[in-house]
């Protein structure tokens, strides 16, 4: 997974191939063909902890209870899911709330229609945080000016919230040199002396803390308690021409995402099933929420800070966009 907020919130350092391409967009029969009263749906998602509800939910028949049979594709990131779920090439498909706000105030017909995942509001106990060595100067976010930063991807989630936790600690985000690095090169980067700081996020994030590695401030928290981080998407046009698809998929997701949130233990599990997480490693990760609903306050004040930080040529319409 290069790059988790490049479209996708993330998790992951795991690198997996493109899945994007053009095809017609679904019809009725929901996009990816029925079958004795099944539908199944195309979901493009990127081998991270984020999405461990759905391969549950599948394992669990929350799915299949409400006639849906979920065809799961690799994707690198939002580059790619973004453009497949409005081409119809998926029917369904995950990412962070900035790139989705990205894409709704560029007019790219997306609607957000179940949740994905949030921040767990902790400071220091979070899935996402900066870290330095163990023997860095840095103890604080303010200390961050004049020194390289790593996130995964420039001008999208990760900056903005790296950003609000530079403020929050009484420093200049300007003065922060923010250079772009896939978080799978982060802990080698950070270890090695290459960059000053890394906005890590799991399983790097435990990568780096068994590399001696410390935490020095929770960027998705200081950007609202309880922020959510990403949901699931689909096209305009597709929610349109199929309602009941939509509302099935929504209720299997919200059964899915309770049912990963109070069973911790499943969910490692079912994460070796479909990632090449070393279990050692997926032990110490730091699980994200999974939250029924999204945090509407927690949106509106990601969306405020994007917009001081311009990532929007307009605001982005919250209404249109959330269910």
């Amino acid at each position: 997974m290069r790059r988790l907020f490049a479209g996708l919130t993330a998790v992951s350092v795991l690198a997996v191939a493109t899945a994007c391409g053009s095809s017609g967009s679904g019809g009725s029969d929901g996009g990816g063909g029925s079958s004795g009263g099944t539908t199944t749906v195309k979901v493009g998602l990127i081998p991270i902890v984020d999405v461990a509800p759905l391969y549950l939910g599948q394992k669990k028949g929350f799915f299949s209870e409400r006639g849906l049979k979920l065809s799961l594709s690799s994707a690198q990131g939002g580059a790619a899911i973004v453009p497949g779920v409005t081409s119809g090439q998926f029917q369904f498909g995950f990412s962070n709330m900035t790139s989705l706000m990205i894409a709704q105030s560029n007019d790219v017909p997306v609607k957000a229609v179940a949740n994905g995942i949030a921040s767990t509001g902790e400071q220091g106990r979070d899935f996402g945080a900066i870290t330095v060595k163990g023997d860095s100067p840095v103890k604080s976010a303010k200390e961050l000016e004049g020194r390289k930063v790593a996130i995964n991807t420039l001008k999208n989630i990760n900056e903005t919230a790296v950003r609000a936790s530079v403020r929050k600690a009484g420093g200049d985000p300007d003065e922060v040199d923010f250079v772009e690095l896939a978080f799978d090169q982060m802990p080698a980067a950070l270890d090695g002396g290459r960059i000053d700081a890394a906005m890590a996020v799991e399983p790097a994030l435990a990568t780096i803390k068994s590399q001696g590695g410390r935490e020095i401030a929770s960027p998705m928290v200081d950007v609202a308690p309880k922020l959510t981080v990403a949901m699931y998407f689909t096209s305009v046009k597709y929610a349109q021409e199929n309602p009941d698809v939509v509302k099935r998929f929504q209720e299997a997701t919200a059964e899915s995402l309770a049912y990963a949130d109070a069973h911790p233990d499943e969910v490692r599990e079912i994460v070796t099933t479909y990632t090449k997480i070393p279990p050692a490693v997926l032990e110490k990760v730091t699980l994200p929420k999974w939250p029924a609903e999204p945090n509407r306050p927690a949106i509106e004040a990601l969306a405020e800070l994007g917009r001081e930080d311009g990532l929007f040529e307009q605001a982005p319409d919250l209404d249109a966009l959330l269910p």
